[in-house]
């Protein structure tokens, strides 16, 4: 496919429809079973559902709030709203009604589109507040509740298409540099900014993503198969999940949710999978977990195959032919048996969304499995490189993609160039002329680029700590560490202005439950976190990741607490990102008593 030449994701869309035809597409559960749409039915479907947005008087500029969960309605009912010129605005499932209230208000959405009764409960709260906003279109049938906006179910939506035969924009005749989408950034700090996105911007990163998988072996364009988890609200999945996916004519699979992505990924099958750190930190540990419980041989085999493959990774030249010979044997003992736990068909892990462990990277390579680690932000797109497979530098984040510009300002901040670049902040030009300046794209993150044009980040601009030696320090740096151990589920450090670090640590739950388990007592985590013993255990863990740090990165105190960050207490973002100053808005006064001596 030529990029370059597609004048929007519309006629992307339609164009691989067309290709595709009754070819499967898109599928989720129905009474336990996976059950597929067809690219025509999808095509025919979206078609109908825009011609009924047309007829209620939807029109080019509009913007359309769109909040559900993954599904297939979801790509159906994005791709429709801008089939006819209008602009979508998708917002978070977990949305409290003020989140609500503030994109649909900000965004000045004109309507919005739901899935189920729970959503629309917090939707239709909000929307009663937005009084330019006319309708509100729910893909279950809403209770009469005596709105001042009408209320349409999807199927009325799809019956008015239907019979709707007013011509609708010519899907060639929309701009590339036509805004296609505002994506609400998920808010370290402050309240979410809409980001402006081209059908360009989200074009040139198709064409980057797909430059990076034609160097995968045995990728091929129509035969991909992507399991869809995160939210489709957030860029990446957006992007990632969604266009890139139609652009190669991949299969799209919509999870149940992630308390059953384990069993989604052995039915499913994946070949590609893209996540975020968390996930892969958190199937590490379960891996790890599950090993060490083995004991035995098995886990003296699974040590030896992560040892051969990080030396076979660090030090290739190290590796003799009795190495070779053994790291060759233990791929098919342990590495195929790996593999197949993830269905046996990946490609590729992808990675994104905030930094991976050099680790934890280390960790599922040298087990045989390709991980990939990319970087971006909303701003642009959202991706803006990606390490290939070879050569893979876990360390970095690979080079630019495809006619993606990148250099480090003078004061070591990474900036961007390209067609990829938001178009600014809806109504926000103060915010917009702070973030790019000249065509350049202000990352806020620092880097540098080694020999090879790969880019290294240390650390946020806005995030790095200064203590009170004049020393600066990366956070998320030390947290990665901490975060890596089997007892540290999630932490945050602190110590701006401060002699030293320290920290909230919130214990793994489940070696919180076998340590209980091992020392006869009840497994109650507020209960263990006042225990000086369970303290004492992750005390170890914490000079096990001190003794690798350097002095003034060493965690010399810490504060331990059962409430794990959540989007839900909004102590993580939506893309799980540790909101650092909500997490020191209800830990802050614990944090300073632990400077007290």
């Amino acid at each position: 496919m030529e990029y370059q030449a597609i004048p929007n994701l519309v006629e992307m869309f339609h164009d691989r429809a067309k290709y595709y035809c009754d070819a499967p597409f898109l599928w989720a559960k129905s009474d336990g079973e996976w059950q597929a749409i067809s690219w025509r039915e999808a095509e025919a479907e979206s078609v109908n559902l825009a011609r009924g947005l047309a007829s209620i008087g939807v029109k080019p500029g509009d913007r359309v709030g769109l909040v559900s969960e993954n599904r297939p309605e979801w790509l159906l009912a994005d791709v429709a709203i801008m089939a006819v010129g209008g602009i979508s605005v998708p917002a978070y499932t977990t949305n409290t009604v003020d989140d609500h209230l503030h994109v649909l208000s900000d965004s000045g959405a004109k309507g919005v589109i739901v899935s189920t009764k729970a959503l629309a409960k917090q939707v239709c709260a909000a929307a009663a507040q937005c009084f330019d906003l006319e309708f509100v279109v729910s893909i279950e049938e809403l209770e009469p509740a005596g709105h001042r906006f009408d209320t349409l179910t999807w199927a009325e939506m799809i019956d008015r298409g239907q019979s709707y035969d007013a011509n609708l924009p010519v899907s060639t005749d929309i701009p590339r540099d036509s805004t296609s989408c505002l994506i609400y950034t998920s808010g370290t700090s402050g309240k979410p900014k809409g980001v402006m996105l081209s059908h360009g911007a989200i074009l040139c990163n198709c064409m980057g993503a797909h430059d990076f998988l034609t160097k995968l072996p045995e990728f091929e364009e129509g035969a991909e198969i992507f399991l869809s988890f995160l939210p489709l609200s957030h860029s990446y999945e957006h992007t990632a999940g969604q266009f890139l996916p139609i652009s190669i004519g991949a299969q799209i699979y919509y999870s149940e949710g992630v308390e059953k992505l384990t069993g989604n990924i052995s039915e499913v099958r994946p070949t590609i999978l893209t996540a975020v750190p968390r996930l892969y930190e958190a199937m590490h540990g379960r891996i790890v977990r599950g090993v060490e419980q083995a004991g035995g041989l098995k886990e003296k085999m699974f040590l030896k195959t992560v040892a051969l493959g990080r030396r076979k990774y660090e030090e290739p030249d190290s590796m003799g032919l009795v190495d070779s010979m053994l790291d060759g044997l233990m791929d098919k003992l342990v590495r195929s048996k790996v593999r197949e736990r993830f269905g046996g068909r990946l490609k590729a892990f992808v990675s994104g969304g905030a930094p991976l462990n050099y680790d934890i990277g280390l960790f599922f390579t040298s087990l045989g499995l390709t991980i990939l680690q990319g970087y971006g932000m909303t701003e642009s797109a959202p991706v803006i490189s990606c390490n290939p497979p070879h050569p893979n530098k876990m360390h970095t984040v690979g080079p630019p993609m495809k006619d993606v510009a990148v250099r480090i300002a003078e004061d070591g901040e990474i900036i961007v160039r390209g067609e990829l670049v938001m178009q600014g902040y809806w109504n926000n030009p103060e915010a917009t002329a702070e973030t790019i300046i000249d065509g350049w794209l202000h990352t806020g993150d620092i880097g540098k680029i080694d020999e090879d044009g790969y880019i290294q980040i240390t650390d946020r601009k806005k995030d790095i700590i200064v203590n009170s030696g004049g020393d600066n320090i990366a956070p998320q740096r030390v947290e990665g560490f901490l975060t890596v151990e089997p007892e540290i589920a999630q932490a945050m450090v602190h110590g701006d202005k401060r002699p030293h670090l320290v920290a909230v640590i919130v214990p793994d739950p489940e070696f919180a439950a076998d340590w209980a388990r091992a020392h006869g007592v009840e497994n109650d985590l507020e209960a263990l976190i006042q225990n000086d013993a369970f303290a004492a255990a992750i005390r170890e863990a914490l000079d096990r990741v001190n003794a690798a740090l350097s002095t003034i990165e060493r965690v010399r105190r810490f504060v331990l607490t059962a409430d794990a960050f959540s989007i839900e207490n909004e102590m993580l973002t939506p893309s799980m990102k540790i909101r650092r100053h909500m997490i020191r808005a209800h830990y802050g006064d614990q944090l300073e008593a632990l400077y007290g001596g």
